[in-house]
């Protein structure tokens, strides 16, 4: 297989998820593998448990709008605490904080403009059988890491050929 038949890694995320921290490792740990030739794509599956994940969906997803979602999913992710703590007022913050145009993440949780994404991925994550967080789906495999992440990367590598 060459790198430009490298099939899409979708990392199937809660963005208030301690377990999808450290999963950030293996997205990073893959992404300096690959490089361009693999295409990770965020998929939002937030928890009910958690509080905030939902709004940290849609302030991701105005991230990227901005040209700076992959930055934004990452500082997010190792700051789950205090998302837990501050929700929106933290998104808004971080925001500003990476250089964002806090304003429009503040309007993006207000007006739901981001609602129809997350809404879709959930549903159709349901669909596939996500369960839990983070799960990744590659060449039409679903690995849990929600249960434990032991050798996930080594499987990833494994079907990405």
């Amino acid at each position: 297989m060459t790198d430009a038949t490298l099939p899409r890694l979708e990392f199937w995320c809660d963005l208030q998820c301690p377990d999808c921290r450290t999963a950030l490792d293996d997205v990073r740990a893959l992404r300096e593998r690959y490089g361009d030739a693999l295409t990770i794509e965020l998929r939002h599956f937030p928890l009910e448990k958690n509080k905030h994940a939902y709004p940290a969906a849609e302030a991701a997803e105005e991230a990227f709008a901005q040209g700076r979602g992959w930055e934004y999913v990452e500082a997010l992710l190792g700051r789950v605490e205090e998302l837990a703590a501050g929700g929106p007022k933290f998104l808004a913050a971080l925001a500003a904080e990476l250089g964002l145009d806090e304003g429009e993440v503040e309007l993006a949780l207000i007006d739901g403009r981001h609602m129809l994404v997350v809404d879709a991925d959930q549903a159709e994550g349901k669909a596939i059988g996500v369960t839990g967080t983070p799960t990744y789906v590659v060449a039409g495999q679903r690995l849990d890491g929600g249960k434990s992440q032991e050798g996930l990367r080594e499987r990833i590598v494994e079907l990405l050929g």
